[in-house]
Order: C-alpha cells, then structure tokens, then sequence
C-alpha cells in the first residue's frame, strides 16, 4: 500500500524542496536595496488612484461567486470525461473497449442532463440581470 503513494509523495517533496531552495536562493542572491520608488504601491504596474478600502458594488462580487460556481461545475465533466467509456457501455469492458452491438446512451445522457441543468441556471441569472455591470 505504501508503495502505492510513493510517486506522490516524491513529487510533493521535490514541489516543496524546489519552492524553498527557489526562494532560498532569490534571498541569498539578490541584493535588496530598497528606494522610495520602489515602496509605493502599485496594482498591475500602474500607479494608485484611490484608497484601497473603497466600497466595491454588491455586482462585482456576486459575479465573482458566479464564476466560481460555474468554473467548479464544469470541473465535474473531467471526472465524467475519464468513465465515459464505462457509463455508455451496457457491459463491463473488454480490453478497454465496449463489446459490439452493447452501447448505451446512459452516459451521454446524465452529462446531457448536467449540461441542461447548467444551462437553465445560466439563463436564469442572465433573465434576472445578474451579469450586467452598470
């Protein structure tokens, strides 16, 4: 069992030897000389126009949680993508492949239903406006 997590867990120890020895060596390498210039803050290369603690409309963030539950709802089809083969098959498969004559719609089907359900909340929050940044 153990043997089984073993690639995982070199490449977590090489992620997290990499990132210290990276930044180790950023730290002993480079010089810090720091210079009025270069203590202000800046946002994307540009320099500040306002006070960071401006009030931001409720639209901003209810499109970011939009987002956020769309991107993780399309993350569920990877899963769906990888047994696909599996789920349309009327069978177990052989040699990795359905048997001829044995095809079924099951699997396109429930990602059909997914995709449908997907859609009409899209539609919904399209109709109420929810994606309109005026």
């Amino acid at each position: 069992m153990e043997r089984t997590y073993l690639p995982i867990l070199l490449l977590l120890g090489f992620a997290a030897v990499n990132a210290v020895a990276i930044l180790g060596a950023s730290h002993l390498i480079t010089r810090h000389r720091p210079t009025p210039v270069k203590q202000q803050p800046y946002e994307s290369g540009m320099p500040v126009l306002s006070d960071a603690r401006e009030r931001f409309s409720v639209k901003f963030y209810l499109v970011a949680m939009l987002f956020i539950v769309f991107d993780i709802e399309t993350v569920f089809m990877i899963p769906w993508s990888a047994y696909y083969t599996q789920l349309s098959c009327a069978v177990p498969l052989v040699a990795g492949a359905c048997p001829a004559g044995q095809a079924s719609f099951f699997g396109l089907g429930e990602m059909l239903v997914f995709m449908a359900i997907l859609l009409a909340g899209y539609v919904y929050i399209w109709k109420k406006g929810a994606l309109q940044w005026d």
